[in-house]
């Protein structure tokens, strides 16, 4: 099970900052949608190029031109980039073909997708890499979360990694590990906490005895 840390409002400076303090307990960085919005694909770069030992995602949320959009974003050091679920198979297979072609993987991201476990088992046969059940800003906002989802995608994903996102601090990461994810991404449970590098610690001390 890895450790995720999601980075969305905040610019290059400031992902670097935090990630400065927290690089030795998380496996994988993100590279937030609204990073992305706000500083392009530099973003992306900038991180890999600072921390290369860690495996960098970038969330594109891709919802068409799957090949050039994963070409783009591999060029600018990603090793993961996210799709999202609610894309036609077409996009998610050139998603698939242009991540091969470069190492790369393929996070498919179930936020708004309806039946999640028929979508996730159809995702999973088109030889995604990992398949995330996501409870958005506005779904918790709405008191949602995503530990059922997850349960629902385990039963049906057979090849993929299984993933989840959203709203996991330290009080309900024991719940998230129980239901076995593969990877855990984490917000602002890390960065919203007064000392991010005790609760990444924490959370990746928790992580790591599953």
């Amino acid at each position: 099970m890895k450790l995720q840390l999601a980075l969305d409002l905040v610019d290059i400076a400031g992902a670097k900052e935090i990630v400065s303090e927290v690089a030795e307990f998380i496996d994988v960085v993100e590279i937030g949608t609204p990073i992305v919005i706000n500083e392009g694909l530099h973003a992306v770069k900038a991180i890999k190029d600072a921390f290369p030992a860690l495996t960098v995602l970038a969330d594109l949320k891709i919802m068409d031109a799957g090949g050039y959009e994963v070409m783009k974003a591999a060029e600018a050091g990603a090793d993961i980039v996210t799709v999202l679920g609610v894309s036609d198979d077409s996009t998610i297979k050139g998603a698939v073909e242009e991540a091969k072609k470069s190492g790369r993987e393929i996070l498919v991201d179930l936020i708004n997708v309806k039946d999640i476990a028929g979508r996730a088992a159809e995702v999973d046969a088109l030889g995604v890499d990992y398949v995330c059940v996501h409870s958005g800003y506005d779904h918790q906002a709405e008191g949602k979360n995503s530990f059922a989802d997850l349960q629902a995608i385990k039963g049906v994903v057979k090849q993929a990694k299984t993933a989840i996102a959203g709203g996991i601090k330290l009080s309900t990461l024991p719940e998230v590990i129980a239901a076995g994810p593969d990877l855990v991404i984490v917000g602002g449970g890390i960065t919203g906490e007064n000392d991010q590098r005790s609760a990444a610690a924490e959370m990746k001390r928790l992580v790591s005895q599953a």
